[in-house]
């Protein structure tokens, strides 16, 4: 038994028909993919690889970055994907906590990474975009057979490191039973079948596109149009191919800036869905408003995948993350007390259910601290459950305001200035201030055109909200800074704000 290679990996073995739709219009069957699976677990079993061992990599979306996430799960390995964004110090970190016993990263880092490798003991292997270097090489030559190694529900099967926005990057470690208990609930709650044929932008090396994305198609037997990254020109173009698209708010809001974008172009389509990062009621509305869709939007975490997604049948609610998925639970509780809240109230959102994680990784104390005694587990994020049953999600408790001792949830005061005409979008936050403790700050977008001003922000509010939550600076900037996966990095904005109110 192999409960996440028996359910995604084995059912490709014999498969004639194209599992994955290169941007060429190329395919690759299903049968193609497995053998290629085999192929690269010899290579890794070549390299010393033993069951339970970390498979790091560090390279560009391709077809064998997807084949090499296959073999792990054949081989009894752990898959360690890590973004591409992160700098050779910050890999240095991650080796060196994860300890795998092989890497693989581009061929243009090897030189970098090289000697760190080998200084940690670690099998270096290359693998581009374009599916060359020495894994590819090595698997060109190898077996395509593989007996895969038996594993449990309960043993591990990857580590996803968490953002790192506040203190140190935490490994999360997600079993099998976790990522297919989730896999399995997504199949049921969004209705994929085989007949689908899902629009993949998204990068691999985060839950997102890999354990969300790819799981939920090899389950249910259907294709991927796997595209290196969002292109607008692409993504137009081969719409027409798909049934379904998941992806972040910035996909969405890019195809609605262009007028091809329509309700003939998204006639054919059964479901979009996004994640990852908020997705404003505007561009909802808007995106009904121009296609006929309703977008699903879901919420889920590092640590937990997927815990809850608006309904496929049923009103799916702007501004909502919708209800929890089977067998999973949410409550709300207090921030310090840790008792469970009345319905409608706002707090810490905790969620329970067989997708929530086994843990950090080498961080027993910290694990400790996440959980309470009833196996819930603290998300961290400000949250409140509707008479309904609606999740929404009022934001982070790191970035809560604490103003003249008054709590300013960042959200609530993003939402009014994004209703405003000339706002594109805004993120709020708060810096020291010598009289509050901290002060409300803003920055801001503005629409293409658009002349608003700061007072007028500010008076526009003073109607909308108690004065402690008006901020007492706004910037404009020309966009939000962001993580690759569209969320929007206040500990960034903290940083450049941080000392205004000194000067």
């Amino acid at each position: 038994m192999n409960p996440l290679a028996d359910a995604l990996v084995a059912p490709l073995s014999g498969r004639a028909d194209a599992v994955l739709i290169r941007p060429d219009g190329s395919t690759l069957s299903g049968d193609a993919l497995y053998r290629l699976s085999g192929q690269i677990a010899n290579v890794l079993v070549g390299a010393g690889l033993q069951p339970g061992d970390r498979v790091a990599i560090q390279a560009e979306k391709s077809v064998e970055a997807l084949a090499l996430y296959l073999a792990c799960l054949r081989a009894g390995a752990l898959f360690l994907p890590l973004n591409t964004a992160y700098t050779t110090a910050e890999l240095d970190y991650f080796l060196g906590d994860a300890e795998p016993r092989v890497a693989i990263c581009d061929p243009a880092s090897e030189a970098a990474l090289g000697p760190m490798a080998r200084d940690k003991g670690i099998e270096l292997l290359t693998l581009d975009g374009a599916g060359g270097g020495t894994l590819a090489e090595g698997a060109a030559t190898a077996p395509d057979e593989f007996a895969t190694v038996p594993r449990e529900p309960d043993d591990l099967a990857a580590i996803l490191y968490t953002s790192g926005t506040t203190g140190r990057s935490k490994g999360a470690m997600l079993s099998q039973d976790n990522l297919l208990s989730n896999t399995e609930a997504l199949v049921e709650t969004w209705r994929f079948t085989s007949d689908d044929v899902l629009l993949h932008a998204l990068p691999i090396f985060h839950a997102h596109g890999l354990f969300v994305a790819v799981n939920v198609l090899l389950r249910v037997g259907g294709r991927m149009i796997f595209l290196p990254k969002f292109d607008l020109e692409t993504v137009i173009a081969r719409l027409p191919e798909a049934t379904a698209m998941m992806g972040v708010p910035t996909f969405y809001t890019r195809l609605l800036s262009d007028a091809r974008f329509d309700r003939d172009l998204t006639s054919h389509m059964r479901l979009f869905i996004s994640g990852s990062a908020p997705l404003l009621a505007e561009t909802h509305q808007a995106f009904e408003a121009r296609t006929g869709h309703r977008i699903l939007e879901r919420y889920g975490m590092t640590e937990t995948t997927m815990s809850t997604s608006n309904p496929y049948d049923g009103e799916r609610r702007a501004g909502t993350v919708g209800f929890p998925l089977p067998r999973v639970e949410a409550r709300i509780t207090d921030a310090e007390t840790g008792a469970v809240l009345e319905q409608g109230e706002v707090g810490i959102l905790e969620v329970r259910g067989p997708n929530v994680f086994k843990g950090y990784w080498r961080m027993p104390e910290k694990t400790a601290e996440e959980f309470r005694a009833d196996g819930f587990f603290i998300t961290g994020d400000i949250a409140r459950i509707d008479a309904e049953g609606y999740v929404t999600i009022v934001g982070r408790a790191k970035d809560l305001v604490i103003s003249g001792g008054y709590n300013v949830y960042p959200k609530e005061v993003e939402s009014e200035i994004d209703a405003l005409d000339g706002v594109l979008e805004s993120a709020v936050i708060g810096v020291p201030h010598p009289d509050f403790g901290e002060a409300v700050v803003a920055a801001v977008v503005r629409e293409g055109g658009s002349q608003i001003v700061a007072e007028g922000i500010q008076t526009a509010l003073q109607e909308r909200l108690a004065k402690y939550k008006l901020p007492k600076l706004v910037y404009f900037v020309e966009e939000l800074p962001r993580n690759t996966m569209g969320k929007v990095q206040k500990n960034i904005l903290r940083d450049e704000y941080q000392g205004v109110f000194n000067k």
